[in-house]
């Protein structure tokens, strides 16, 4: 009974083992199907952890600056806050290269143990008697350096399935990093009640407060994941039509795998579609950067009321996206992912062009301090601190409205509210659905060859894109005003839709190109 039990699970799901019929092109056991897709999901658990681990102390940095090393000032909050899309940059190809020749446990793994070991360095910050500031820099740079498993967890979803199941799987990891920076904050929020006193381990020296509590519970659920990926990670290649292939990545190697198909990578569409994906985190990232700053000098908001209504508009932007997210899995299999990708750059432009100041209706004036709640000519890291200033700090919210200081406040007409929530909403739209599509188009043009450099490129470049974003818009915002920051916006991803229109036919997958799937 039991070898046909065993025989039984090993038989095909899907018909005769004919070589040259059908089945034989979608041939999968029971074992196999289930083995996969346990896997896959252990990466979506991998995504979710790796966007929890930026967001859950992003919005408690600059209080626990300025608390370790009153030295800290808002250059180097920059410098803190970049430093994590820095690493994350550096070490995408690294682990993404890692990953073509070696199993994928161990770039996963030691990625992984890199990032908890950052975050309990983080929880550390506080004991030196000097340079703290320094200290903290290195952790958030580990921590993002450990992100760069990103390029990993992309690249064996999509070596791991089908063409026709790619899309979905790549949505639902987007998905699950969605969820990861929605839940991130609401975490260190919950954590706040702790209070900055907290308690103290005296023992090893450990202080666990609202600044420390939510990079260890990161380091536990570290720990955690690295014990799923340990036991239930396994190697899986398949092929464009769901055939198991031969790998290097694999542990064992069967006797009906097949080969990976030979053929050249299209690397003009390869090159466009990093450019892509680049625009859409670029324009993502100087939008959240400029929500805040934008507001409070349109309406006249205090920093209490900006850190309250724009957390509310963004963490409705966060569900929306993962409505998106479900919805344009079934919209693809109608209409096709380029059809998406265009679509969603044609609505993000809408979106920034709604934005532009028009009428006759001015912003009140910031007479009264020049030393505005706004953007400031300075450093990226002032432009972060808007967001994270306690109104417990300030009782006295002092003058509100457009500062003196930006000339354009004068001469440039106010955006109404209405335009500003339509715009959000329509931006809110085109990101993820250009994000999911851009990196399933990527994955299916680079086809069933293992995928880790190239994913990692595309990491790094969306690594790149976080970094320069805030950069641009606040320089260009603080000089000519939102007038010219969204006119030059509008530019970019207009020319950005006519980069897509020219290689539109050359964004399809390997298989399909190469005459061995229909499309």
């Amino acid at each position: 009974m039991a070898s046909l039990g065993l025989e039984a699970e090993q038989e095909p799901l899907l018909g005769d083992r004919t070589p040259g019929s059908r089945e034989w092109d979608i041939l999968e056991t029971e074992e196999h199907y289930k083995s996969r897709w346990r896997s896959i999901r252990i990466l979506y658990l991998t995504m979710f952890l790796s966007s929890v681990g930026f967001s859950i102390v992003i919005m408690s940095i600059w209080p626990y600056l300025q608390k370790i090393d009153q030295t800290a000032d808002a250059s180097f909050l920059g410098w803190i806050i970049a430093s994590f899309s820095l690493g994350q940059m550096v070490a995408s190809p690294v682990f993404g290269l890692w990953s073509n020749y070696r199993p994928r446990k161990e770039p996963l793994i030691i990625s992984l143990s890199i990032s908890v070991a950052a975050n309990c360095l983080y929880a550390y910050v506080h004991v030196p008697a000097s340079h703290n500031k320094y200290y903290m820099l290195v952790a958030r740079g580990l921590v993002g350096f450990g992100a760069g498993n990103v390029a990993v967890i992309r690249s064996y979803i999509a070596g791991a399935t089908s063409l026709q199941e790619r899309t979905s799987s790549m949505a639902n990891t987007s998905a699950c990093q969605a969820l990861g920076f929605i839940l991130g904050p609401v975490f260190q929020t919950c954590f706040a009640l702790i209070g900055e006193k907290g308690v103290t381990w005296d023992t090893i020296k450990l202080q666990i407060n609202m600044y420390t509590a939510p990079v260890l519970l990161g380091a536990f659920l570290g720990v955690l994941n690295i014990i799923l990926i340990l036991i239930l990670l396994r190697e899986h290649h398949v092929d464009d039509s769901g055939r198991q292939c031969k790998n290097v990545n694999f542990e064992e190697a069967s006797t009906d795998e097949v080969q990976v198909l030979q053929g050249n990578i299209d690397q003009v569409a390869v090159v466009a579609t990093n450019i892509v994906f680049f625009v859409i985190l670029f324009i993502f990232a100087l939008f959240e950067t400029i929500v805040t700053p934008l507001t409070m000098d349109m309406y006249a908001w205090t920093r209490e009321q900006a850190v309250l209504y724009d957390g509310i508009i963004l963490a409705a932007l966060g569900v929306e996206a993962l409505i998106i997210f479900m919805g344009i899995k079934l919209l693809s299999k109608k209409i096709g992912e380029r059809a998406i990708l265009l679509g969603g750059f044609i609505v993000v432009w809408v979106g920034f062009f709604i934005l532009l100041p028009w009428g006759n209706h001015f912003p009140k004036i910031q007479w009264e301090d020049l030393h505005n709640n706004s953007i400031p000519n300075t450093t990226f890291g002032e432009i972060i601190i808007t967001l994270w200033k306690s109104p417990k700090e300030d009782h006295n919210e002092g003058p509100t409205g457009c500062p003196i200081g930006q000339a354009w406040c004068f001469y440039t007409p106010m955006i109404h509210l209405a335009q500003f929530l339509i715009s959000a909403v329509l931006i809110g739209i085109g990101y993820p659905s250009c994000s999911v599509m851009s990196y399933t188009l990527y994955s299916k043009i680079l086809g069933p060859k293992p995928q880790g450099v190239y994913m990692g490129w595309l990491t790094a470049s969306g690594s790149a894109a976080r970094i320069l974003g805030p950069v641009f818009i606040s320089q260009v915002y603080t000089s000519w005003g939102p007038r010219w920051a969204f006119s030059l916006v509008c530019g970019i991803v207009m020319l950005t839709i006519i980069l897509l229109g020219v290689v539109y036919r050359r964004l399809v997958a390997f298989s399909v190109r190469h005459g061995r799937i229909q499309e």
